[in-house]
């Protein structure tokens, strides 16, 4: 057999490719599980896009190669979608690249930038993409703890001491996935001045800032942020239209075309009739977005009735798309509280550790199921307390 590419041997398959194969098995043969593991959105997109999507299709140049930048109109939508939402000015021209779904842009970036060798800071803990993408290019992933004694922020004393020559790309994730903190422009702050001094670009996760939470940042608020630093951003969360794959990636032009030399390389242009549909999405108002936070907030408070009831402890959070828990006292292994929750009630959850050894003794529930759902489970863990 041909070997495969050494690049691959310290990647692994994702964690939830793997773990909901095993989900729908279980579902095949006829088990009732719930799935609250993952932040994949159930609710619809605003009542406009679909026929903003549908028109689209009738004309005629929907069905041929698109730009390689994304529509105009399109680049311009995210544009003023970024002065509403966070008071920032962007040129839609040359600081804004359309993305097929920000997780193109992790690999896109990182294909960009690094060299076999190079470091990266990852946080930890993370989103796993940004170490599979740093693995993927032959460079080094180091983890930079994150713990709830420091409300899952940067400790800034500790990434000091690090040896930092080698660091290429620091990557950061604010609002936090998957422990909720919110993150403030202060820790963006420190976050620009520690790039700018240590000459590393700083790359800004942005995809859950408009979900649930009072105060909607980004980095791009920091007056210079863009001379070292990029932010990516998504519809996916927003708009419920994950699978739609709509991201954004902003910043410095000349920063920007280098990772276009990756990206025009990787694809021909995201579908027409997609892009009207997201323009439709990013113009849509401020009031839609008030409503699908307050299902989220009731969601939330009945997922935390949940969660104590099996013992855990609610992490405080008021935003993004989780509720993330510590484990009883005197229990350590998440995956095993997992499973067991899995094979006993018909639940699934994440496990903390997947997201890297900070996470180890936590499990996250996601908030994408509905209220009817997430009562039966209540009902089922009074059933059978004992997890």
């Amino acid at each position: 057999m041909i070997q495969a590419a050494r690049r691959l041997d310290s990647v692994q398959e994702y964690y939830f490719a793997t773990k909901l194969r095993e989900v729908r098995n279980l579902l095949n043969s006829g088990k009732p599980i719930i799935n609250v593991g993952i932040g994949n959105p159930d609710l619809l997109p605003p009542d406009h896009v679909l026929p903003a999507l549908a028109a689209a299709l009738q004309e005629l140049k929907a069905h041929g190669y698109q730009s390689y930048l994304g529509l105009p109109e399109l680049r311009n939508a995210m544009a003023r979608f970024y002065h509403k939402q966070y008071q920032v000015a962007l040129n839609s021209e040359s600081e804004i690249i359309t993305l097929m779904g920000s997780k193109e842009g992790i690999l896109h970036i990182s294909m960009a930038f690094l060299n076999p060798g190079d470091q990266v800071l990852i946080p930890d803990p993370g989103y796993p993409t940004y170490a599979s993408a740093t693995d993927l290019c032959e460079a080094i992933p180091i983890t930079y703890d994150l713990t709830a004694s420091n409300e899952w922020l940067p400790d800034f004393e500790a990434l000091e001491k690090l040896d930092l020559n080698k660091v290429k790309i620091m990557w950061t994730n604010y609002p936090h996935m998957p422990t909720g903190a919110a993150g403030s422009r202060d820790v963006f702050e420190k976050l620009i001045a520690f790039a700018r001094k240590h000459q590393i670009l700083l790359v800004n996760d942005n995809p859950y800032s408009c979900v649930g939470y009072e105060n909607k940042i980004s980095i791009h608020q920091v007056p210079g942020s863009k001379e070292v630093a990029l932010e990516l951003n998504s519809i996916s969360k927003t708009y419920n239209m994950a699978g739609w794959r709509v991201g954004m990636l902003t910043g410095k032009a000349e920063v920007l075309k280098e990772v276009l030399k990756v990206k025009t390389n990787m694809d021909s242009g995201m579908f027409y009739g997609l892009q009207k549909g997201a323009i439709a999405a990013l113009e849509t108002n401020n009031n839609w977005l008030e409503s699908q936070n307050n299902i989220y907030k009731k969601r939330r408070t009945l997922i935390v009735e949940l969660a104590k009831s099996l013992g855990l402890q609610p992490q405080e959070q008021t935003g993004g798309l989780f509720v993330w828990c510590k484990l009883p006292e005197g229990q350590q292994d998440d995956e095993v509280f997992v499973d067991r929750l899995l094979y006993e009630m018909n639940i699934f959850i994440a496990p903390g550790s997947i997201f890297g050894k900070n996470g180890a003794g936590y499990v996250r529930f996601s908030l994408c199921v509905n209220e009817e759902q997430i009562k039966e489970m209540i009902v089922r863990v009074s059933n059978k307390v004992e997890v």
